[in-house]
């Protein structure tokens, strides 16, 4: 278990599906700054996936993900 990053955004994307979550995660990410720290919740199974190679192509640092019930929940620091 990491260590609880102070989350400066949450973007709720449950009930979204692909590519939303993704889309949404791109907006969120700008409305941050540098070196803050996003938390997305998402219930597609495909956000995972999705996300963490957008962070790939993008850059920024993904924290950590977990399960919480139907629900991923993954922290995405911004890198630039």
């Amino acid at each position: 278990m990491t260590q609880e990053a102070k989350i400066s955004k949450t973007l709720d994307a449950r009930g979204m599906y692909c590519p939303g979550p993704v889309l949404e995660t791109a907006k969120a990410i700008k409305q941050i700054q540098v070196g803050e720290v996003l938390e997305v919740l998402a219930t597609d199974p495909a956000a995972k996936p999705d996300i963490e190679a957008w962070a790939r192509r993008t850059g920024h640092q993904i924290l950590d993900i977990q399960q919480q019930g139907d629900a991923t929940r993954i922290l995405i620091k911004r890198m630039k």
